[in-house]
C-alpha cells in the first residue's frame, strides 16, 4: 500500500493507493491496442478503461466479483482531458452526412456505458464521476476521490486515467488507481 497525499489548494484527508494498473504495461502491445470489448467497436476508449480498471481491480481483489456474496461501495471515476476523440470524430462524420447515430455513441454514453460493465462485473455500487479537467487529471481525480469518500459516498474510489493517442506515433494510455482512506498527512509538492 502506497500512502499519497495531493497538492495544492486544501489539505485533504489522504488517500492511500490499494492497486494499480496502467495500459500499457510490459508485454503489452501498443499497436494492436487492449484487448476488444463486446459492444464497443468504433474505439479504443472503452476497451482502455475495461482493461486498465480489470488489471487493477485483479490486483487488489483476485477473480471478480471484489467481494462475493456482498456489493462494494467502491465510486468510479472516469478523467480524460480530450475524452473520447474517436467517437466524437465517427458520430460527426455520420451526422455531417446526413445519417443517424445509435445513441450508444453520443458522447456521455461511452464512459458511462464501460464503467456500467466494470461496476456490474466486479459487483461496486456508488458513485459513477466523468470528469474532464482542465488541469492536472490525477490531481482532480484524487481530489474528487478524497471528497466521495470524506462524504461517505463510497468505501474507496477506482479512478481511470485515459486518453487516445492525438498524434502519429503515439499509444493510447490508461493508468487505473484503486484508492482508499490513509493517514497521509503532509501535503507534497
Amino acid at each position: 500500500m502506497t500512502e499519497l497525499s495531493v497538492a495544492g489548494s486544501p489539505p485533504y484527508s489522504g488517500l492511500s493507493v490499494l492497486s494499480r494498473a496502467e495500459w500499457p504495461e510490459a508485454g503489452d502491445d501498443p499497436v494492436k491496442g487492449p484487448p476488444k470489448l463486446a459492444g464497443f467497436v468504433v474505439s479504443s476508449f472503452a476497451p482502455l478503461a475495461a482493461e486498465a480498471a480489470e488489471r487493477c481491480l485483479r490486483r487488489a481483489h483476485g477473480e471478480p466479483p471484489a467481494e462475493p456474496g456482498r456489493e462494494r461501495r467502491t465510486a468510479v471515476l472516469v478523467v480524460s482531458k480530450a475524452g473520447d476523440t474517436a467517437t466524437d470524430r465517427t458520430m460527426a462524420k455520420a451526422v455531417d452526412a446526413g445519417r443517424s447515430v445509435q445513441p450508444l455513441l453520443f458522447f456521455q454514453s461511452v464512459p458511462n456505458a464501460v464503467i456500467g460493465y466494470v461496476a456490474k462485473r466486479w459487483g461496486l455500487v456508488g458513485p459513477v464521476v466523468c470528469l474532464s479537467p482542465e488541469g492536472d487529471p490525477e490531481q482532480e481525480a484524487l481530489a474528487t476521490a478524497d471528497l466521495l469518500l470524506l462524504d461517505d459516498a463510497a468505501d474507496d474510489a477506482l479512478i481511470v486515467l485515459l486518453e487516445l493517442a492525438t498524434e502519429d506515433g503515439a499509444h493510447d494510455t490508461a493508468t487505473a488507481l484503486l484508492v482508499g482512506p490513509g493517514t497521509a498527512s503532509e501535503v507534497e509538492a
